[in-house]
């Protein structure tokens, strides 16, 4: 065995729950009944993958009526080993709980693992913290509620526990959540605030890409300029009402003011290597004692630099908000 297999923690083994039917029911609703960190969604592909068996036998049919008085055992796959290299990746910790966990995310970090992706993810980063992460779901995604793209730095949150997991998903569907984000984007935006309104999906000529289509999903960002830097630039608080993928990149680009360093929606920048885009503040309902909570997250070093180099070239007035960080 090499080295690298043997600095790898083992992986979970599976663990089989049992449970007495108490009414009649469909199994997957059963199943999601006995094991409350399932949803019917998940219960339903457990049964369907030949995971659950009554009376001793296997039923791969969500839809099986069972009965009073049946035996029905559920077994869980084994978590995926963790990458060796997760235990060396920062987290910066905002806030955290028994089941929530705030972050103040670095550029650079993918969230979650994707396929053919050899890098560490920051879900990964928190499981080698936190095991019980590990236990909310069956995927490798357990405790994610939303997401930040690679270089994307600021506030996430994460779920510790199956129920908050729930709650803030919820939160996050209904749109009760708040969301604001700092963005230097190219030009003088003008007017100085507004709201962009337009609805996204794949761009038919790229469809890796996003862009304003006519039949896309429903996507609402509002704007307002912090600091203007003569006609080079701009500091901007982005809220966004809705969660599209690349909604703020796109949105922006869409207006003629694409975010500096955005290379896929805009162009390369001398004052920051990656897209100038930071998650500033996230306002949640937390799922411990149901208290509203606003988080912010410092934006990181190379923001901030940026922002300086600037300020250097132009005449401006300090937004006060960010004037004391950079």
């Amino acid at each position: 065995m090499t080295a690298a297999a043997d600095s790898r923690p083992e992986a979970f083994h599976p663990e089989v729950r049992r449970f007495e039917v108490r009414a009649e029911d469909r199994l997957d609703r059963a199943v999601s009944i006995a094991v409350p960190s399932l949803s019917r969604t998940q219960a339903r592909h457990w049964v369907e993958e030949g995971r659950v068996r009554v009376d001793g036998a296997a039923v791969t049919k969500a839809s099986t009526l069972v009965t009073a008085g049946q035996i029905v055992e559920v077994e869980s796959p084994a978590a995926p080993a963790i990458d060796p290299r997760a235990s060396d990746v920062p987290l910066t910790v905002l806030y955290e709980d028994e089941h929530t966990l705030i972050l103040n995310k670095q550029p650079g970090l993918v969230v979650h693992t994707a396929e053919g992706l050899d890098e560490v993810t920051l879900i990964e980063a928190v499981a080698a913290r936190y095991p019980e992460v590990r236990e909310i779901d069956d995927s490798d995604r357990g405790g994610i509620v939303h997401r930040l793209d690679r270089d994307t730095s600021g506030v996430i949150a994460l779920a510790k526990s199956a129920e908050a997991q729930f709650v803030l998903k919820e939160q996050f569907r209904l749109r009760e959540t708040t969301k604001a984000y700092l963005a230097l984007v190219e030009g003088r935006p003008d007017p100085a605030e507004g709201i962009i309104d337009a609805p996204l999906g794949p761009d038919p000529a790229a469809p890796y890409r996003r862009a304003v289509v006519e039949h896309g999903q429903s996507a609402k960002s509002q704007y307002r300029v912090l600091e203007q830097y003569g006609d080079e630039a701009a500091l901007l608080e982005v809220r966004i009402f809705t969660g599209r993928t690349h909604q703020i990149r796109v949105h922006l680009a869409a207006v003629g003011h694409p975010v500096l360093g955005d290379t896929l929606y805009g162009q390369p920048s001398e004052v920051i290597q990656r897209q100038a885009l930071h998650a500033w503040r996230l306002g949640v309902t937390l799922a411990s004692n149901g208290a509203w909570r606003e988080f912010v997250a410092p934006p990181p070093d190379d923001l901030l630099t940026a922002v300086r180099t600037l300020r250097a070239r132009h005449p401006v007035r300090l937004a006060p908000e960010i004037g004391a960080l950079a």
